[in-house]
Order: C-alpha cells, then structure tokens, then sequence
C-alpha cells in the first residue's frame, strides 16, 4: 500500500530526499508521492519532521 502525504506538509523536502526510488515530488503546495512508483517502504514517513506522511 502506497504512502500519501498530508495537507500538514511544509513542504521541507525531507521526504524527497529520503526515498529510494524517487517516487515524491514537489507539487503545488506541498510535496506528492506517486502511488505507483512507491514501495511502501515508510523511509519518507520515518523522514517527515511534522508526521504528514501516512499508509493510504
């Protein structure tokens, strides 16, 4: 199951940084994960400074 990143996100970049496969992306306002590249490995949650990142 995919990972999917909250309005609570400040758009720190953290979690881009943290991910294995590339898969988040700064999009309008905060970042996005694709759902389809994602391996569900919850780097980018452990990552998150503000908890915004969760298991869809």
């Amino acid at each position: 199951m995919a990972y999917k990143i909250s309005d609570q996100c400040i758009s720190c970049g953290a979690c881009e940084a943290t991910c294995p496969v590339s898969a988040i992306s700064e999009g309008e306002g905060k970042y996005e994960i694709n759902a389809d590249e994602c391996i569900s490995c919850g780097s980018c949650a452990e990552g998150c400074p503000v908890s915004a990142i969760a298991e869809e």
